[in-house]
């Protein structure tokens, strides 16, 4: 069986596994204030271009999202967020959990745009009957999306911009923000980001570590006692130079970067190969995630030798799948789905 449902599917490049092996000896402090943290902070504020910002490692990326919308929300007010966004649709209501409403927006494509937002807050501060309705006081974003679908640095731009006009904080979840980065369709750079948004953070679960997510925070007021809300939910971590110790391997050598530039690749040669096939794509996706829409017998066939995630049902007929490339994937894979649907063409 080959697993293309998702990028986490794997365990670890051999990097990270040989440096956990070769410090598992070590005595160092815990709850992250050991050397490796150290220095893999370091690493990531430079890559920023910005010493001032506070670095956190957390396990995963819902943990992440509950603990960084937690801390920065009042009690009455909410994020807004795509509907599709993953906090909205795949996180089971930990945001909601933690006292907080998800806004939703409903999107096409996944991503938000400066009116999306715009509009949401204007509908709330216009309305006389305000005080009785939740508060929009975040924005959550992913680069790339759900949908795999990146925004554009302008768009980020006009995003920020009005986020600071409405006086709302901007979070992005950055799950795959190398596979988003390492696009050929990105115009952004990380210091690009890092400077348009109060929060972010870079994924390592689906990208090349047994787990993990660094937690990059810019504005001061979150910054400020950010780690007693991460002992509060549970994301101190004892043995926290685990996490360091992995983000330092990746970031070395621009790791992290390399493999998620190569899943990108092999994702779009996938993609080409299956619109010269005649088959389209649900998203116009320039990501490590691909939505074909196919025949459901032609799914059906698939089923046999390959994992996918069904998407969404296109009409009586087809359906479209995702089918995700990762730092770990190789190119015999994506050939031995491309002859498989060679075989059942040839019927």
């Amino acid at each position: 069986m080959i697993r293309l449902e998702c990028d986490y599917a794997e365990g670890a490049h051999e990097r990270v596994l040989r440096r956990l092996f070769e410090t598992n000896l070590e005595q160092t402090p815990g709850y992250g204030e050991d050397i490796h943290c150290a220095q893999a902070r370091e690493r990531i504020r430079d890559l920023c271009g910005n010493p001032n910002l506070a670095v956190h490692f957390l396990v995963g990326g819902t943990q992440t999202n509950a603990t960084v919308i937690d801390a920065a929300l009042r009690p009455h007010q909410g994020v807004v967020a795509a509907a599709s966004g993953h906090i909205n649709v795949h996180e089971t209501g930990a945001i909601e959990a933690g006292g907080h409403k998800v806004l939703a927006v409903p999107s096409a494509d996944g991503k938000l745009t400066a009116l999306d937002v715009r509009r949401v807050w204007e509908a709330h501060w216009q309305d006389e009957t305000r005080e009785h309705m939740v508060q929009p006081g975040m924005v959550y974003l992913s680069q790339p999306t759900e949908n795999g679908t990146l925004y554009s640095l302008q768009e980020l731009e006009d995003i920020w911009e009005t986020c600071q006009d409405c006086g709302l904080l901007l979070y992005i979840d950055g799950a795959r923000l190398g596979y988003g980065l390492m696009s050929p369709a990105c115009d952004m750079t990380l210091p690009d980001l890092a400077r348009r948004c109060d929060a972010f953070y870079l994924g390592g679960t689906k990208q090349g570590l047994l787990f993990g997510e660094a937690l990059v925070l810019a504005h001061p007021a979150l910054q400020r006692d950010f780690r007693y809300h991460l002992k509060q939910h549970g994301g101190m971590l004892a043995k926290g130079r685990l996490l360091g110790v992995q983000f330092e391997a990746m970031l070395e050598d621009g790791l992290y970067f390399d493999l998620a530039r190569r899943a990108d690749r092999l994702a779009l040669d996938l993609r080409r190969a299956l619109e010269e096939r005649g088959y389209a794509m649900l998203y116009d996706s320039p990501t490590n995630q691909q939505y074909p829409i196919l025949p459901d017998e032609l799914v059906e066939h698939l089923e046999a030798d390959f994992a996918f995630s069904f998407w969404k049902k296109v009409d009586q007929d087809h359906t479209a799948v995702r089918l995700c490339t990762s730092w770990a994937t190789e190119p015999g894979a994506i050939q031995a789905l491309l002859r498989a649907v060679d075989r059942w063409e040839e019927g």
